[in-house]
């Protein structure tokens, strides 16, 4: 009965949806207050529907409910409590059905705290908001019903795909998804200013914090999905350019242009054209995405692979708001006024760089994840694009980004002087120098990109440092002057600096694991060492295993320093029921200095065991990096202008005097 309480919720929510889209949309063209207010009551139905069909299957998965199909194809009673709330979005259906909640969660939360904005800018948002629920709820609907029952029930279900069941992979999703959905708002906004013809100051200040929203979303789910890929494939790496990765990065440098083109538009009224189109283009990735995972075009760890008749429907919602979007874009964005001038050595100036560096970076992805496809469509001919050309393309245009990040925010608006800004720099420009310098002493033969890659890392770090430093006059002013100004900083002013310091630590990561990986393949029988970096590892030998929905084998590892033990290690090979698929678990020693990382592999005939051991030197700076920018943003996010939000356009205050 539950079920079928959710499986009408969700038909109700297509209703709803389809309101949401006519109503508050015809409202804002005719004028009717009251049908664009239906808008925020119909958002808020949505959520509240789309809620009910989410718990309901979320029961299902709870009680081990095998009459419903997707429960039946993705869960078993033995598995974990955990694994049985992420077996939900563990799969096509009940993924998009977290979608669909997430984006009428962001339409609700339009609804309930969009009080501020001008009544037909918020109709239009709701309306677009409501176009796009509508369209997913159809395809969920009439596609990937995660209702469908089976007639007669089975006694066990065949469990969830082994290798997400990990922590890790309960998480990612969500996060994942919460950024992929939030930069539809920000879609929302740029059509509505489109039909409306009208971008200002108060319009950026509402896109800023849906659009930071969103950007944190995918940072932090970006790097939950490489440690998972790092701790649990047991491939030893991080990120392998793989499709889907690719999928969420590119609208994470779409989403890091926008937030900083929105500041553009917000404080000096310029970039107003170029902020909308790239509104557009965020979510439009995300939607690129989306087709990619779920069409079955590719094959990846990460992707459903999902028949041609679903990937024909997203197809076809790609081309209706990407292109509907695109196409109202070049008939109105004449009407956006171009705004405000400023000399090509500003603030401005520095915030275009960095918009078009990211988007010709976001390109050359875009360019190299999507080329095999087109090939293999037009001629059949299949070609592999792999890290080596990613590697050679996105690096050089990256570097240019970060060696101008600290050297925007000393700048001056409309005219800056980019010697007073180096000057101000020096310090941070000296210890990055030194850093350089002290890692070319130590690595006096090579790798030699590892001087330039930590310097241009210390350049981030010590930049942002310096950045604060000014802000707060330290060592210009007295320490109490100092603290009571930093005590006084907005919080958007601390973000930034948690940001750009973060990313500085995130490079630090990627250069020393890439340069300085070391790996060890071996043969060991129990008693055997082999040595990786600093470290000896021993191979004690190997037990049964036995766990609450698989078997295997164990393989302890002694880890010793110089003669000292440090840790015993265990690596496992588990089978897992009641599909038998094997997968392997990783052992790992984590410090912040570098990672002893063990995985045991198959038996030979003499008894030995293939062993891959890997030192990963800093590695974990890549996931506290990642950490810190997700809490700068969530600290520009707390900051009270956008608790507050924009102030009502000036036009709208005098329309509502006059009545």
């Amino acid at each position: 009965m539950i079920t079928e309480i959710g499986h009408f919720a969700l038909i109700l929510a297509v209703g709803v949806a389809l309101y949401q889209f006519l109503a508050p949309l015809y409202g804002a063209q005719t004028g009717h207050a009251g049908l664009m207010r239906a808008g925020i009551s119909a958002a808020l139905l949505q959520f509240v529907l789309i809620a009910v069909a989410f718990a309901a299957l979320t029961h299902a998965y709870v009680v081990s409910d095998f009459s419903v199909s997707n429960v039946f194809e993705n869960s078993h009673s033995a598995k974990p409590f955990l694994y049985k709330i992420s077996g939900v979005w563990g799969n096509h259906e009940g993924s998009m059905l977290l979608w669909v909640l997430i984006l009428a969660l962001y339409g609700s939360a339009v609804a309930l705290f969009g009080g501020n904005l001008p009544l037909g800018l918020r109709a239009r948002v709701l309306a677009v908001q409501g176009a796009i629920g509508l369209a997913f709820l159809l395809f969920i609907v009439l596609t990937s019903n995660p209702f469908l029952r089976i007639d007669p029930p089975p006694i066990e279900g065949n469990g969830l795909n082994p290798i997400l069941q990990d922590p890790a992979l309960a998480f990612h999703p969500p996060f994942l998804y919460a950024g992929y959905v939030g930069l539809s708002i920000a879609f929302a906004f740029a059509v509505a200013a489109l039909i409306e013809g009208r971008v200002d100051a108060a319009w950026a200040r509402w896109v800023r914090p849906w659009t930071l929203a969103a950007w944190m979303f995918l940072t932090i789910g970006i790097a939950m999905g490489s440690w998972w890929a790092y701790y649990e494939l047991g491939w030893g790496g991080w990120w392998f350019w793989d499709p889907v990765e690719n999928a969420s990065l590119m609208p994470w440098l779409v989403a890091t242009a926008l937030i900083h083109s929105a500041v553009v538009v917000e404080k000096r009224n310029a970039l107003k054209i170029w902020t909308v189109l790239l509104s557009i283009l965020a979510f439009s990735l995300s939607l690129v995405g989306t087709f990619l995972v779920r069409s079955g075009v590719l094959t990846s760890v990460h992707a459903f692979a999902v028949d041609p008749q679903r990937g024909l429907f997203i197809l076809i919602i790609l081309c209706v708001f990407i292109g509907g979007a695109l196409t109202l874009f070049a008939w109105r964005a004449q009407s956006l006024k171009a705004g405000g001038l400023f000399a090509p050595v500003s603030r401005e100036g520095s915030l275009v760089a960095n918009n078009l560096l990211l988007c010709v970076a976001c390109l050359a992805v875009f360019v190299g994840t999507l080329y095999p496809l087109a090939l293999e469509t037009l001629n059949g001919d299949k070609i592999s694009v792999g890290p080596p050309y990613f590697n050679l393309t996105f690096g050089p245009i990256i570097l240019p980004l970060l060696l101008l990040v600290p050297v925007g925010p000393f700048l001056a608006w409309k005219r800056g002087d980019i010697g007073l800004a180096l000057r101000r720099l020096w310090a941070a420009l000296a210890l990055a120098l030194a850093v350089g310098f002290a890692v070319f002493a130590l690595q006096v033969r090579g790798p030699w990109l590892a001087p330039v890659g930590m310097a241009v890392a210390a350049w981030l770090v010590f930049g942002a440092l310096t950045d604060l430093a000014a802000k707060i006059s330290l060592f210009r002013a007295p320490l109490a002057t100092s603290w009571q100004r930093l005590t006084g900083l907005p919080r958007s002013a601390l973000g930034t600096v948690l940001a750009h310091g973060g990313l500085g630590i995130v490079t630090a990561g990627i250069i020393a694991i890439s340069l300085w990986r070391i790996e060890v393949i071996v043969a060991l029988k129990p008693g055997e060492s082999a040595d990786v970096g600093v470290y000896k590892v021993t191979f004690i030998g190997e037990s049964p295993l036995t766990g609450p929905n698989y078997t295997g084998q164990v393989g302890n590892f002694q880890v010793t320093r110089d003669g000292h033990p440090i840790v015993t290690l265990r690596s496992e090979k588990r089978a897992f029921k009641p599909s038998g698929m094997p997968t392997t678990e990783v052992g790992l020693y984590q410090t912040l200095p570098g990672d002893v990382y063990v995985v045991m592999g198959d038996e030979a005939a003499d008894g030995a065991r293939a062993v891959r051991m890997y030192y990963n030197p800093f590695v974990n700076l890549i996931w506290l990096g990642a950490l810190v920018m997700f809490i700068g943003g969530l600290l520009s996010l707390s900051d009270r202008r956008y608790r507050v939000g924009a102030p009502r356009r000036a036009v709208a205050v005098q329309a509502v005097a006059a009545e």
